[in-house]
Parts: structure tokens; C-alpha cells; sequence
């Protein structure tokens, strides 16, 4: 290929949305003015999960890993001076996808008075998460229960086929599933069974004919993980590439090549970022974009990168145009565009590729075999096996099989001039967001036509009671002036609601005969087991995840490990509230209660849960604390009573548990005079 005949370079997005709307909007527009070619919008907690701010499930947690979006006027603030129908605009969101998109859609119908509606839907490019699989597994901003979230999917992939037609309305979404302990394997299979559920929902519900169900499999998307053995990530990529040109191709019997190309965004691995010597963290992320750009025939078409930082808080904007400028450099400087695949023809890459085909094609018939994903989602199949190969992976990690340069090798360290202090190293979420978005909804209410709204949301009651497509009453709702509470709300009472299996129950834990780490985990049992004699009974640890933080990897870890170790665990899931775990802590006598946040939202929720068992009379159950917290919060939490607090760098579960057992000795008095 000659320099002339260079390939144009992926769409380079920054994950990004923070504190308000006017905060972000300015965070966005400074990212386009640095050359960022798209846009990619991080939602806070209560907008993914259907709360408005004033709710109590959104305390502590509004503007914290995202930006505030609780009705239309928000969502002209964000955009504020961007045109959309220029625009290419990535939403992390899922169960409340089709808001957002109705809201998105109105939006640039103000921006644009002078052209039809329809004339500016069909401008529209960019693309809505819309995965709700993924969220039962791994990351849970899940609402409603399967059957009517993948009935809400369905809806919007006939509707932008119709009226979108640029929109890509779903991107399957395997990246949070590599962070929940995937395999290739499993990030593959699982990946491609969701994709098959929702083609499969699309075409039973009738809403598309025959001729446009090509359109429907060419507008699929999908959003990976790129680890950083990018060698392996090459090979799954171009996996990928083959077996979905293999599924459209026979089961749906797809003829047009460009319909069934595997088109694919990235954001490259968060998991595997350090807090532990961080600076180490940009060269993981520099190889996790590689593979996903080396192979021609299977580049990414969008990437965003992580900062350096991100494993000790939010990344402020210098940090996310150091990452913008990894990419830039790559695509700009080096030759890397000027050639044809690089790999063709390597019979290491077409060995391992076929090694992974073939092993991801065995576990999708399997889950097939169960009934599809849906089936396999609520056994608890897929979650019971990602809980199971991450433990593995962290077994791997504490005994030293897996190397982690900075964590359990190479530890010796100069003073980082990154992180002298750690405090200017991150940036802080706006303390006044919460009050902010309060004021604005308050505002919001005082201007708005009760009665247009209070009719839109029966309207969409009603159809939703049907098998109409609710796209059409979603935008009345959103022209009304509905907020996104009430959205949710409405089809909550619809719908219900939906608690996905932890699959703690069944995981496979690690066993105590791996070396130094069995002596070590054969040395805390023994300890858990003398601790529980002497207090009567069997130790109980309750594992807690308050607030709307549904990243429970963290945790389902520690429960598994404390399982291991001898604990009777009490672990309920994600989602809960201060008062809903003190309950539990009640109702089970526990003699320890771990809390596990990674949303920034500790120093709310944690203070509520320790006032909770003070007034409960549990003063005595001490609360140890895990999650990405600052230094300066730590010392804080620590001020306030909590007995221990872990973040990442903490990456020893064996050792966490030993610290357990003595937090609750001490709190008993049992090693005193």
C-alpha cells in the first residue's frame, strides 16, 4: 500500500461526563477542539438506572461517575453549541437507552427548527450501548426483568432501521464481561450468544420484513476489551471477525459481505490498571491499543483509552488528552495505516485464531443448547462462570503465576513526580452537583405542562401493556417534559423490577494447595475456625454493596475468597440501601459488614451505613470498606469508625481476610490482656 492509498484513521472518542451538564458540555467541547473525532457520554448512576435525583436510591451518587441527565432541558445544556446532526455521539447507557435517544432526538430537532423531524433523525450518527445482557452479568444497571428489557432493545432496532438509519442501536457489549473475569472463550461466546438473542427478538417480533433484516444485522455493533496480552487479543479479534461472518451468513442467512462485517468499538482495559506505580499504566494501555489496531482486517472503527490514573479516581482533562494523544500518535506518526494486514499468512496468528473459533463455537452451542442467553442468565449459568474464571485469575495474581509488574513483582519503586501528591493527581467531583441537578429538576417541574406530562406517561402505560413499539410514546414523553424517573417509573410499574443471581453460590473458589498462597489460605481458615470457637459459633461476614454501584466484581470476590477462608458470607447482591444492609446486618447478628463502592460515592454512604448500626445498638460490628478511595477519604472513613480500608492496590484476598478476622478479634476484645 502506498502512503497515497493511507487508511483513514478509527473514530477517537474520550469516555467522558462528570459533576453537570454545563460542566461536561465545556469537557466535550475541549476534547473536539483537541482533535477527538467523536463523542462518548458517560451517564451517572441514577440516569442509568432510571432515577431521578431526588430519589433516595440516587443519594450520594448524582454527577459522580457521569454526567446528570434527568430530562430534556439537561440534555440541552450537555449538547450546548454541538451540532448533532454533525456529530458522532456514543451513550453508555442501557436500560433506559430508548430515553435517551428519544431525548438525544429531540434535542437535535431544537437545534435544527428549520428542517422536518424526520430530516434530522436521518442526519443522526452514533451509536447506544443498549446491552442489557451484559448488565445482568457484570455490571448492573439493569431495570426491568430480560423478556421486556430485550422487548425494549427490539423496539429501538426497528424504529432507527426506520427512522435512524446512520444510528447503530445496540453494540453487544463484551468489554464489561473481560472486567467480570472473561476468557477470550467466554468474552467471544457470550458476546455472540447476546447478539443472537436480540436478532432472534427482532425477527419474532415482526417489526421488521424480511428485506430490511440485512439493514437490521449491518447496523449491529459490538464493544470490546483489549487486554494486554495483545497478541491474544489480535487473534480474538480477528475470532470475532470469523464467527460472526459465520452466524449471519447460515443462521440468518445473510448474502451482502458489508452487512455481515463485524464492526467494533473499544475501550481498552480499565481492570488491569494499577493503582500501585501508576506511570506503568500508560504502557498497558499503549499495548491494549495495539491489539486492536495491528490487524488491518480487524481494526477497531472506534477506540477510546483510559487515563493512567484511573485506578485512583477521576482523570482530570489533562490526564484524558495524554490518552487522546497515545492514539494520535499511533495513527499520525507511525506507518501503521500505510499496510495491508500485517498478520496474514502467520501460522501463529491463524493457529491461535482457530484455536479460539473453535472453543468459543463449543460454548455457544452450549449456552444455545440451555435455551439462549436469556435461559442462561437466569440460571445463573454465565455468572456462576465468570465469577469462577476471575477467581482463578486472582488465584493466579496472589500465588505470582500471573505477573503484575508493580504489584506482586518489581514493587521497589522511585517517588513518582505523577503522584507526590495525591490529592492534584485526580480530580474531584463537584460537591455541589447533587444540589445542582436538584435545583435544576425543581426548576424543570415549576416550568413544565403537568397535565401534557401526567397524559404522556399514561399513553405510555398503555402501549407498553401492548406489543406497540414504544419509541413513538417515549418521544411524546420526552416533548412533554418527562424526566427520567418517571420514564423508568412508569414502565417499572409495567414491567417489574429484576435481581440477577450473584453467582457467588455456586463459583469455584480457589483451593488451599497452590503453594505459598494454599499454606497461607490454610493458615486464615484455621484462624477464621479458633476466632469462631471462642465467640460461639461460626463466623459471619456480610458483604455489602450500597448505593447504585453496580460493579460487583470486587465484591463477589471477596465473598467467594471469605468462603474459601471459612466465613459463613452473606452477600445479597448489588443496590442496596444504608438502611437495607444494616437490616441485613440485624437479621444475620453478624460479626463483621464489608462494604464495597467504586462509584466515588464512600463518603455519602458509608457514614450512613455506620450511623444505621450505632442506631441499631451494633456498635460493636465493625465496617471495613473497599473501593477506589483516595488516600484523603480513606484517612476520613477511617476518622469516622470504619476499621479497615482496601483499595486496589490491596490485591491480596488472603491477606484481606486475615485482616478481617483480627478487625472483628479487636472489636471483641478477644486478644486484650
Amino acid at each position: 500500500m502506498s502512503p497515497a492509498s493511507k487508511d483513514k484513521p478509527w473514530v477517537m472518542r474520550t469516555y467522558a461526563g462528570h459533576s453537570t451538564a454545563e460542566a461536561s458540555n465545556a469537557l466535550y467541547r475541549g476534547n473536539l477542539a483537541k482533535g477527538q473525532t467523536g463523542l462518548s457520554v458517560a451517564f451517572d448512576l441514577p440516569t442509568q438506572t432510571g432515577y431521578d435525583p431526588d430519589s433516595v436510591m440516587s443519594r450520594g451518587e448524582v454527577g459522580k461517575v457521569g454526567v446528570p441527565v434527568p430530562h430534556l432541558g439537561e440534555m440541552r445544556k450537555l449538547f450546548d453549541q454541538i451540532p448533532l446532526t454533525e456529530m458522532n455521539t456514543s451513550m453508555t447507557i442501557n436500560a433506559v437507552a430508548m430515553w435517551m435517544l428519544a431525548m438525544y432526538q429531540v434535542a437535535a430537532e431544537e437545534q435544527n427548527p428549520d428542517l422536518d423531524p424526520d430530516e434530522v433523525a436521518q442526519q443522526l450518527a452514533g451509536t447506544t450501548q443498549n446491552d442489557i445482557i451484559k448488565e445482568y452479568l457484570s455490571r448492573g444497571t439493569y431495570v426491568f426483568p430480560p423478556e421486556h428489557s430485550l422487548r425494549l432493545i427490539g423496539d429501538m432496532i426497528a424504529y432507527t432501521v426506520h427512522q435512524i438509519p446512520k444510528w447503530n442501536p445496540i453494540n453487544i457489549c463484551s468489554y464489561h464481561l473481560q472486567e467480570a473475569g472473561a476468557t477470550p472463550t467466554q468474552e467471544l461466546a457470550y458476546a455472540l450468544c447476546t447478539a443472537i438473542a436480540v436478532l432472534d427478538q427482532v425477527k419474532a417480533s415482526g417489526q421488521v420484513d424480511e428485506a430490511d433484516f440485512e439493514k437490521v444485522v449491518g447496523r449491529i455493533s459490538f464493544f470490546v476489551n483489549a487486554g494486554v496480552r495483545f497478541i491474544e487479543e489480535t487473534c480474538k479479534m480477528r475470532a470475532f471477525n470469523q464467527l460472526w461472518d459465520e452466524i449471519t451468513r447460515e443462521r440468518y442467512g445473510v448474502q451482502d459481505p458489508k452487512m455481515r462485517r463485524f464492526r467494533y468499538g473499544v475501550q481498552v482495559n480499565s481492570l488491569g490498571l494499577t493503582e500501585a506505580q501508576p506511570e506503568n499504566n500508560v504502557q498497558r494501555i499503549v499495548l491494549e491499543m495495539l491489539g486492536v489496531t495491528l490487524s488491518k482486517n480487524a481494526r477497531a472503527r472506534a477506540l477510546q483509552l483510559p487515563a493512567w490514573n484511573e485506578a485512583l479516581g477521576l482523570p482530570r482533562p489533562w490526564d484524558q488528552q495524554w490518552s487522546l494523544r497515545l492514539q494520535q500518535v499511533l495513527a499520525f506518526e507511525s506507518d501503521l495505516l500505510e499496510y495491508d494486514d500485517i498478520f496474514d499468512g502467520s501460522h501463529v496468528i491463524e493457529a491461535k485464531v482457530a484455536e479460539l473459533v473453535a472453543s468459543a463455537r463449543a460454548e455457544v452451542d452450549r449456552v444455545q443448547a440451555m435455551g439462549g442467553a436469556i435461559a442462561a442468565v437466569e440460571s445463573g449459568y454465565m455468572k456462576q462462570e465468570l465469577v469462577s474464571a476471575h477467581a482463578a485469575r486472582r488465584g493466579r495474581i496472589e500465588s505470582g503465576e500471573e505477573v503484575i509488574v508493580g504489584v506482586n513483582r518489581f514493587e521497589t519503586t522511585e517517588p513518582s513526580p505523577l503522584t507526590a501528591n495525591l490529592d492534584d493527581a485526580i480530580m474531584s467531583a463537584d460537591p455541589q452537583a447533587e444540589a445542582s441537578a436538584l435545583a435544576s429538576m425543581r426548576a424543570w417541574k415549576e416550568q413544565r405542562d403537568d397535565a401534557a406530562v401526567t397524559a404522556a406517561l399514561a399513553a405510555l402505560a398503555a402501549a407498553a401493556k401492548t406489543d406497540e413499539n414504544l419509541m413513538a410514546a417515549t418521544l411524546v414523553a420526552a416533548r412533554a417534559g418527562a424526566t427520567t424517573g418517571e420514564w423508568a417509573g412508569t414502565l417499572r410499574e409495567v414491567f417489574g423490577e429484576f435481581r440477577a443471581p450473584t453467582g457467588v453460590g455456586g463459583a469455584v473458589g480457589v483451593t488451599a494447595s497452590v503453594g505459598e498462597a494454599g499454606a497461607e489460605l490454610t493458615e486464615v481458615r484455621e484462624r477464621v475456625r479458633a476466632t469462631g470457637e471462642e465467640l460461639g459459633g461460626r463466623l459471619r461476614l456480610l458483604v455489602g454493596k450500597p448505593g447504585l454501584d453496580g460493579h460487583s466484581n470486587g465484591a463477589e470476590q471477596v465473598a467467594v475468597r471469605a468462603r474459601d477462608a471459612g466465613f459463613e458470607v452473606i452477600y445479597q447482591g448489588i443496590r442496596l440501601t444504608p438502611a437495607q444492609i444494616v437490616s441485613a446486618a440485624v437479621a444475620e447478628d453478624v460479626h463483621c459488614v464489608g462494604l464495597s463502592i467504586l462509584s466515588g460515592s464512600h463518603m455519602e454512604l458509608v457514614p450512613a451505613v455506620l450511623d444505621g448500626l450505632r442506631e441499631a445498638g451494633l456498635d460493636d460490628v465493625p465496617v471495613i470498606v473497599g473501593g477506589i478511595i483516595p488516600d484523603s477519604d480513606g484517612r476520613r472513613l477511617i476518622e469516622a469508625g470504619v476499621a479497615a480500608v482496601y483499595t486496589p492496590k490491596d490485591f491480596g484476598l488472603t491477606a484481606i481476610m486475615a485482616g478481617i478476622v483480627e478487625v472483628i478479634r479487636r472489636a471483641q476484645g478477644l486478644d486484650e490482656g
